[in-house]
């Protein structure tokens, strides 16, 4: 679109239009506001990612196929960064798996084998952002939560559902839980363990046993220490033969009571203007809930009354008056009730209100003031800035003459997304704010043409693509998404799309359901929905206060234009080495390269191409008087694990809930005829290494938590693994601390950390690898050690390495490749994850009846389907065994910053 491509150099040429005439000398003029924030958006561009998967939701044994786009700006693809980061996380917030992925015109293609040595059946996030965006709020970048199951090994099958309630301050929760087995079975009368870790010295606990028809009822009256949304319940159920089987429950819908939140349109409740207040309610699973109230001022009149209109939204309107104030009387969808304040009525204020019809071409945006602040600030410069995305598209003035004052603002001056505007003094200071979406006709027009209407099993299908922007053909970025419906149903309404990721969810802060719902048949209900999102969602993107007083932000990493190996060259007293020669080596791709350190004996090897797992060697011996010399490489920094604010979109009963797609997984794992191996040895005990190997620690007592070092073997960063591992503590800022003394600002004391009986810090282990580590303590006393009265610590964490085993005498030579000289430094440095190929069969002739049943789900991928000059495409694949509805998506972006999707079906009979 035009006016994507130039919208950069209209905003600074951007006309002043007056809703009325002025001659008041401006403290800040408009154009100090439109040039301090082009400023601040060229300095700091703003890049999204989006992370388009072939399913919602996975087994065990699958491999997750996505493509990333990453764009900047008004979603150009972005020439900024040149690599793009993607993150698992399982549902306690640990990192699983972390790939690291080179970018060509702001896309990259991955997969990810989900292995049962990675994998547990459970909920896990995907995170996906560059290196620039690490220097901003974390909460923008790219989040998906998807289900994996695991229906291989799993024999027991569970229904759960959990309440909790206080009274009296003390705190019950209430747990049902069915048991089958994979035949749907119930366990009926089988011993059940059950644990909950709730951050107390003493975890609650206890044993039951299930009923006849397999279920456990559990009421559990909690003591001093409350369960917490991020505890889980863990169940062991004895089957028989003596086999236990573990499973793990989120507490979060136990704990959470009913919530909803006012936002009143613009910011604040002004008196003497009509205005909108709008209202989000959630249940304990942070899903939208029906509700209904009154609003009442101080004298118990009510004044309106309010009705949610979709998923837990809606609105009340009316004109509050100064010198009251107002509650709101609450009734949620189970009944239960509960009465809020509302925020207190300025006196003296001004409101900014947006009407926005998708039946109209303009918005409707309407400034009033109340009586004290006319009086105030007659005559006085107003401004009204509209921006999207950083990049201003519309500004006006005014000079204050009445109360009330209106202007229609056509809406073709903003492109499709979240539209910000601010009103503002003549100093400066934001008065009053309000977003609204605008939905434009500017996406990427796609379609999808088959050979034919509908296909047989194991029949070619062949599918002609066209991409256009508007009427004019296109040259577009594509990916293609082809799947069983029947085995894979999903909510569409709940799906993560291009438009909803780059257009609504990466500029709002916070969990957004079912964002499907406003772009996939868009009406004016969808539309009147979605503004009311608009008024109960965060948007933060851009701080008019920090920009206007020209507060940058702190920049901690730069944008990676490629992979680099940095360090110092010194001499064996530390100084730097300036013009000294130091060389890099890949045996593995016979690749060598060579630079000369500057001044400060700094060096640099930049645009790497090094697959992950490539050992790279780092040497001077090039230097006159190298055996005194050392390199000191750079570390490299990684991304803080940050929660899951999608968590709503977790699924409790997996088992259940994808049903037909475990069922799917199970023929084809049974139909592949693969047998499992069983090893049977003879045990004996072998004494592991731990805290009692060192004196240091002599006095410590028993660990209250161990972690084995077999649950960290799989971890691809030990240090970020220890921060969402070790019950009872809490990390903040390269500290552990004592939980239940951290959530009572306690922050001065933090836990001391030991590794093999020395002491470290947070540093330290940064640097050690998982594969390493036999165990990790937590003592959250130190007993009778006086280790904390000693360094004025509270707890002690003792990391212990493996003990290597005893092996053969060594060559003196195989003791120097040991212990390498220190002008050499051999590393194994973070490199690209290299994307298997999608592997899609082809058949041709009469069936063979040795032949598997194909059972793909997927029945196909493909990540670099690009369309020519004349916007087109086509391409082509074989239907599995299974008869029914098929789907067919595709999505993709075009040079220009157009993104677009579509989704065809198609019935196999």
């Amino acid at each position: 679109m035009i006016f994507k491509k130039h919208i950069l150099a209209l905003s600074v040429l951007i006309a002043f239009f007056h809703l009325s005439a002025h001659s008041q000398q401006d403290t800040m003029s408009i154009k100090t506001i439109i040039d301090k924030t082009n400023k601040f958006t060229h300095s700091y561009p703003l890049e999204k990612v989006y992370l388009h998967t072939d399913k919602p939701y996975y087994s065990v044994g699958d491999t997750i196929w996505f493509k990333a786009y990453v764009t900047i700006g008004l979603h150009q693809p972005s020439v900024l960064s040149k690599i793009v980061y993607v993150d698992v996380l399982n549902g306690r917030d640990t990192l699983v798996q972390a790939l690291k992925l080179q970018l060509f015109n702001g896309t990259a293609t991955g997969s990810m084998p989900i292995t049962q040595a990675l994998f547990k059946q459970g909920n896990y996030h995907l995170s996906a952002y560059t290196n620039w965006m690490r220097n901003f709020d974390p909460a923008y970048f790219f989040n998906k939560t998807i289900t994996i199951a695991n229906p291989i090994d799993n024999e027991v099958f569970t229904t759960a559902s959990f309440s909790g309630s206080e009274k009296n301050k003390q705190q019950k929760v209430n747990a049902r839980i069915q048991f089958k087995d994979v035949f749907g079975n119930p366990y009926a009368n089988k011993k059940v363990s059950w644990l909950i870790n709730n951050d107390d010295d003493k975890p609650l606990k206890g044993k039951e046993t299930t009923d006849a028809n397999g279920f456990l009822n559990l009421a559990i009256t909690v003591g001093k220490s409350p369960v917490l949304a991020s505890n889980y319940l863990s169940a062991t159920i004895e089957t028989g033969s003596k086999k236990q089987v573990n499973k793990l429950f989120s507490l979060r819908t136990a704990v959470a009571e009913p919530d909803i939140q006012f936002f009143p349109e613009g910011g604040a409740l002004v008196s003497g203007t009509r205005t909108k207040v709008a209202f989000k309610a959630i249940n304990s699973a942070g899903l939208g809930i029906d509700v209904k109230g009154t609003i009442v001022d101080n004298t118990g009149a009510t004044v309106t009354d309010f009705k949610s209109q979709h998923l837990g939204m809606g609105f009340a309107l009316f004109v509050p008056e100064d010198g009251k104030t107002y509650k709101a009387n609450v009734t949620y969808a189970d009944g239960t009730q509960n009465t809020l304040d509302l925020p207190k009525v300025q006196s003296a204020g001004v409101s900014l209100a947006v009407y926005n019809s998708n039946t109209s071409d303009t918005l409707n945006v309407k400034v009033t003031a109340s009586n004290a602040f006319f009086e105030q600030n007659k005559n006085k410069v107003l401004y009204l800035v509209g921006q999207t995305s950083g990049v201003i598209c519309y500004a006006a003035k005014t000079t204050l003459q009445t109360a009330m004052f209106s202007a229609l603002i056509s809406k073709n001056r903003f492109p499709s997304g979240v539209t910000q505007f601010t009103l503002f003094s003549d100093n400066g200071t934001p008065l009053s704010e309000r977003v609204t979406f605008v939905q434009q006709n500017d996406k990427l027009n796609l379609s999808l043409t088959p050979s034919a209407k509908t296909y047989g099993p194991r029949k070619q299908v062949k599918m002609q693509v066209m991409a256009k922007n508007a009427t004019t053909p296109v040259e577009a970025s594509l990916s293609v998404a082809v799947v069983d419906e029947t085995k894979v149903p999903f909510d569409e309404d709940a799906e993560t799309t291009i438009l909803t990721s780059f257009l609504l969810s990466s500029d709002l802060k916070g969990y957004i359901e079912k964002p499907n719902y406003y772009f996939r048949n868009p009406t004016p209900k969808t539309a009147a929905d979605l503004d009311v999102l608009m008024l109960t969602q965060g948007y933060r993107r851009f701080s008019y206060p920090d920009i206007l007083k020209n507060l940058q932000p702190r920049i901690y990493v730069l944008p990676e234009q490629g992979i680099e190996i940095t360090g110092t060259l010194r001499n064996s007293t530390g100084m730097p080495i300036a013009k000294g020669n130091v060389r890099l080596q890949i045996p593995d791709k016979y690749y060598s390269t060579q630079t000369t350190t500057n001044m400060s004996g700094e060096f640099r090897f930049s645009n790497l191409i090094l697959p992950d797992s490539t050992q790279v060697i780092i040497n001077a011996r090039n230097n006159v008087n190298a055996n005194n010399l050392m390199i000191m490489l750079n570390g490299t920094s990684f991304q803080v694990v940050t929660p899951n604010f999608n968590y709503p979109d977790e699924v409790m009963n997996i088992d259940t809930a994808l049903y037909p797609y475990i069922q799917n997984t199970k023929r084809q794992y049974n139909s592949s005829h693969t047998l499992k191996e069983v090893e049977i040895k003879e045990q004996v005990f072998v004494k592991k290494p731990g805290y009692q190997d060192f004196s240091n620690l002599t006095g410590l007592g028993f660990p209250d938590h161990t972690i084995d070092g077999s649950r960290l073997k799989d971890c691809p960063n030990f240090a970020m693994c220890l921060q969402t591992m070790l019950m009872g503590l809490t990390y903040d800022n390269f500290n552990f601390y004592i939980t239940r003394d951290y959530s009572q600002g306690q922050k001065s004391t933090p836990v001391a950390i030991y590794f093999n009986g020395m002491q470290v810090d947070y540093n330290y282990i940064a640097g050690l690898t998982s594969p390493n580590i036999e165990s990790v303590e937590v003592f959250l006393n130190d007993g009778v050690s006086g280790i904390n009265k000693l360094n004025n610590t509270k707890g002690v964490i003792e990391i212990t390495t493996k003990v290597m085993p005893k092996g053969q005498k060594i060559t003196k030579d195989q003791l120097a490749e040991l212990f390498p000289p220190k002008y050499i430094a051999k590393i194994m440095p973070k490199g690209y994850n290299v994307s298997r190929e999608f592997y899609s069969p082809k058949y041709s002739g009469p069936a063979n009846v040795l032949q598997h049943a194909d059972l793909r789900s997927t029945i196909y991928w493909n990540a670099h389907l690009n369309t020519d000059k004349t916007g087109a495409t086509s391409f082509d694949f074989f239907t599995a065994d299974n008869r029914g509805t098929y789907k067919a998506i595709i999505e993709g972006i075009d040079a220009d910053g157009n993104i677009g999707r579509t989704v065809y079906r198609f019935k196999v009979q």
